[in-house]
């Protein structure tokens, strides 16, 4: 029974896909430079043409968090999740003309319609997109920018970041913490927006 339940949890929160040629990488914010040197390598590789890297400083500390890791690299005085994953994009070879960043959000909602409103302002028409974002976040990711791109085919190609994967997160706490909140949070925050599209769409009587 609770292996059945653990791996239900595994297979809704960790979404994968095989990266295919698509118009723009998304970059939901993050201090983990995983993201965006994964985003450099798919750029090199011709899936994408854009790079768009999303977000502000923490909503909790008010500041920019600071560079999880390789910080002896990547050691700017970046004052946000989009200041810095642009430094590790062009690091990597990206140019600056192929990257659109957004740097005002401060939650992953927020990235996502953020994006879209940078994207359009750019007249940058997104049909197909993938999503590089830690792996535990895959699946709120997906639905947020599905919501901001409802006309775009969406996959999303995570990172693992803090050693949390699909097959160990139910062996330490701080794995456990981090997907059932996730879990949690695919419910919470988006309950007003399933009914009202129910409501809308699928409700007959």
């Amino acid at each position: 029974m609770i292996n059945r339940i653990i791996a239900d949890i595994s297979d809704y929160i960790f979404v994968s896909d095989k990266p295919t040629e698509a118009d723009a990488v998304f970059l939901p914010g993050g201090s983990h430079p995983q993201q965006p040197e994964y985003a450099a390598e798919l750029y090199h590789q011709g899936m994408a043409r854009w790079m768009i890297p999303s977000g502000g400083v923490s909503v909790k500390l008010e500041k920019w968090a600071g560079v999880r890791s390789k910080a002896e690299i990547y050691n700017g005085d970046y004052q946000s999740d989009c200041e810095f994953f642009t430094d590790v994009l062009v690091k990597n070879g990206v140019p600056l003309s192929a990257i659109i960043g957004e740097d005002k959000s401060g939650h992953t909602r927020d990235n996502a319609f953020l994006s879209r409103k940078a994207a359009d302002e750019r007249g940058v028409e997104i049909k197909r997109a993938l999503i590089v974002c830690k792996a535990f976040h895959a699946r709120r990711c997906l639905m947020l920018y599905q919501m901001a791109f409802p006309e775009a085919e969406i996959k999303v190609c995570p990172v693992y970041c803090y050693n949390i994967t699909k097959d160990n997160w139910y062996k330490s706490e701080k794995g456990i913490d981090r997907v059932l909140g996730e879990l949690a949070r695919c419910g919470n925050q988006f309950a007003g927006d399933i009914k009202e599209y129910c409501m809308k769409n699928c409700v007959t009587d």
